[in-house]
């Protein structure tokens, strides 16, 4: 299956904003491209003029934004996207709902042959190197027979963007078939291999946790883990994993944000810190820029795209990843995090102690029973009422 794929990491957000700009102009017969946060300045200007140069070519073009991530883009900005006959839907548009249920997901894919995906959105703070400016993200673009399921999972999403009940159901009942292959390898030990490329979802209306039991099935297998993110609130199974890898003699690297566009989920984070420390977890903190990435190498797997190691993205959001059973791939990825802790200051469980005043720690608690407890949990009710 290898043989029929070629992808190339993206290091950077400038990077991978070149190559969704050049896969746009190429497009013949369809765009579908889908993102959390789109801001009407910056790169949107080129992406959306990209965008009306290929609907005039004659080239289907579907869009799809979060009502929650892109709640200020006006509709004076996406009136011209319109009339050009690109269809445009916004994700979840109620009000009362959008706060909890997000489509997370970044995803282009032109002609069901080529994919950008990674972490980044579509916004003018994110373009840069991730040193001296704009965020630190990264990503990948593949070429294969994996596309045309990136697409379909995008119709999935484009067709479950209302948001209502009959759309959940709809939902519910086509990623049951779509998930179904993954279900059946539910215990780390007796689970059978997967292809070398394979799409992980998750989100409400989906077969529960397929997504997390994989992550943990592999997590269960792996000696050398890099992990950067940057929302980082992982459950208490994944961490004896990563603690397991530990004992057996491995090792686990977290690169997490020093500086961070989300004060709370930061303040969360720092709530496992010493338990991590303690069990000789490698903790790094990101320096120059706002860390926005989300990547996961265990030995010669990689796992690229939308989900955070944390509780929203695990339980709540849509979200997407590829699981690549890649070496050549994997060792790209280690690379741009071994350049990324160059840029980054090791955590010391001595100087840390230190520097944790009584009201930090407070926060810290306040914010990882937000994020950790009562967010699931109003969610969850939600979701239950609505479906």
């Amino acid at each position: 299956m290898l043989a029929e794929h070629r992808a190339r990491w993206l290091a950077t957000v400038d990077e991978a904003y070149g190559e969704m700009e050049r896969r746009i102009e190429s497009a013949t017969r369809s765009i579908r491209l889908e993102t959390y946060i789109l801001r009407e300045e910056g790169p949107a200007t080129w992406l959306c003029t990209a965008l009306l140069r290929a609907r005039a070519r004659g080239v289907e073009v579907f869009m799809l934004i979060d009502a929650f991530g892109s709640e200020y883009v006006q509709e004076q900005f996406l009136r011209p996207l319109h009339d050009a006959g690109i269809q445009l839907r916004i994700f979840n548009p109620k009000r009362l709902l959008r706060l909890s249920f997000r489509n997370h997901r970044k995803l282009l894919t032109v002609d069901d042959e080529h994919a950008v995906l990674g972490g980044f959105n579509i916004a003018p703070e994110y373009a840069g190197d991730g040193v001296s400016h704009g965020w630190c993200d990264t990503g990948m673009v593949i070429h294969g027979p994996i596309v045309a399921e990136l697409a379909h999972s995008f119709d999935l999403l484009y067709r479950l963007a209302p948001f209502t009940g009959h759309a959940i159901r709809r939902f519910r009942h086509a990623t049951g078939a779509v998930m179904l292959p993954h279900l059946r390898r539910a215990h780390p030990v007796k689970s059978g291999p997967l292809p070398p490329i394979s799409l992980l979802m998750s989100g409400p209306g989906m077969p529960q946790g397929v997504l997390r039991r994989r992550l943990r099935i592999d997590l269960f297998h792996a000696r050398d883990v890099a992990i950067a993110s940057g929302y980082f609130l992982p459950e208490l199974p994944v961490r004896k994993l990563l603690y397991r890898t530990l004992r057996l003699g491995g090792r686990v690297r977290v690169l997490l944000a020093g500086k961070s566009d989300v004060p709370m989920a930061q303040r969360a984070a720092e709530r496992l810190y010493r338990r991590l420390l303690r069990r000789r977890v490698e903790i790094f903190e990101y320096q120059p820029q706002i860390l926005h990435a989300k990547l996961l190498v265990m030995d010669d797997l990689v796992f690229v795209g939308s989900c955070n190691l944390d509780r929203r993205s695990l339980h709540i959001n849509y979200e997407l990843l590829l699981r690549l059973h890649w070496p050549e791939l994997a060792a790209d990825a280690r690379r741009w995090f071994e350049h990324a802790l160059t840029h980054s200051q090791q955590v010391n469980a001595r100087d840390w102690r230190k520097r944790r005043s009584f009201m930090r720690r407070m926060w810290s608690r306040i914010a990882y029973l937000l994020l950790a407890r009562v967010d699931p949990l109003v969610a969850r009710r939600r979701f239950r009422a609505l479906s």
